[in-house]
């Protein structure tokens, strides 16, 4: 990867492989949402996807997560403005708006547990969407955005 590529280069010049590295491993963008159709706010859920491994906040079959489960959001640099929903935390939405990576962030502490000692990730709250019946949802919610 470029030195310090994340303060040199536009998303949309990023290789693969540095996209990839500015995760921060937070695993908020894997906590379930939905919008209300008449008002066009987003519930976020303290429920994550089956698949993020809610001690990791990885997910655990990232190659296969879009077969595996449609509705995955994929975050790619040209979508990072549609995610309005992304934590203020977020590196992709920091780089997207010009703003430095938190001090916390791997790329910078060399520790990838500090995002989870700084009480960043969803480590500790999330619960796993599995075995959760959709009836249940609502009890989950955690946030509501409104409408821009």
């Amino acid at each position: 990867m470029r030195e310090r590529f994340w303060e040199r280069y536009p998303l949309e010049e990023l290789t693969a492989e540095e996209w990839e590295a500015l995760c921060d491993g937070c695993g908020q963008c894997c906590l379930l949402k939905f919008q209300d159709d008449d008002t066009g706010e987003l519930a976020v859920l303290n429920l994550a996807c089956e698949l993020l491994d809610i001690h990791s906040c990885r997910c655990s079959d990232y190659p296969n997560r879009l077969a595996r489960v449609p509705e995955c959001t994929q975050l790619t640099p040209e979508r990072v403005d549609e995610f309005r929903w992304l934590p203020r935390s977020c590196a992709y939405l920091r780089v997207a708006e010009g703003r430095k990576l938190a001090a916390w962030h791997p790329l910078l502490s060399g520790d990838p547990e500090r995002v989870h000692r700084k009480g960043v990730s969803v480590r500790g709250f999330a619960v796993s969407s599995r075995g959760v019946p959709e009836e249940h949802y609502e009890d989950h919610i955690i946030a509501v955005i409104p409408v821009d």
